[in-house]
């Protein structure tokens, strides 16, 4: 299975590609819409995760321009701006799903291999963790990612960043010695 990564995080991006390719999915990523259209009409990937929010452009608008790349296409729009307005927007311009950013591998492959488990399917207990809660990314790795698109929004101002967050420049500088280690794997795996 072939991969379009679509996103001008790119720290976010190379994670989600490394996670990808652990798992056997060969990827290719694009920071921007014009990169993206090159790299689909080059390997006319089996899907296409899009961020919503792009630098200068919205991911609503390769909606279109990938479908007719190949009309097969999985398309995803991922963002962390959910709102019901921009999903219906999605939806109706041809994604075929919107997710909230930040999107697991696990979850992500789940969601290409259509394998969501129904509510209340055999084998599911009622009272243990969802399986959705199990892969979700750890809220450590969530601030991490946030204090860093922060900091690239500040152009790198340790300052800016703090007051930008709402928090003591000592506390950022805390939090940014403390780099998050690997994700873990769920124990039922």
């Amino acid at each position: 299975m072939k991969g379009l990564l679509v996103d001008d995080d790119t720290l976010y991006l190379e994670a989600l590609r490394r996670a990808l390719t652990r798992r056997g999915i060969d990827c290719e990523v694009a920071p921007d819409a014009p990169t993206a259209l090159e790299v689909a009409a080059r390997i006319a990937p089996d899907f296409a995760l899009v961020d919503l929010k792009l630098a200068d452009a919205s991911g609503l608008t390769l909606i279109e321009p990938l479908r007719a790349i190949r009309a097969d296409m999985r398309i995803l729009l991922v963002t962390g701006y959910a709102s019901i307005a921009t999903a219906v927007e999605a939806i109706k311009r041809g994604a075929d799903d919107y997710l909230p950013k930040p999107v697991s591998a696990d979850t992500l492959l789940r969601i290409l291999h259509n394998t969501d488990p129904a509510p209340g399917a055999v084998g599911e207990a009622d009272d243990g963790p969802s399986v959705e809660s199990a892969t979700m990314i750890p809220l450590h790795r969530l601030e991490w990612e946030h204090i860093q698109q922060a900091l690239a929004e500040t152009g790198g101002n340790i300052s800016a960043t703090a007051r930008l967050l709402g928090m003591h420049r000592r506390s950022l500088q805390r939090k940014l010695a403390k780099r998050p280690g690997p994700e873990r794997r769920p124990l039922s795996e």
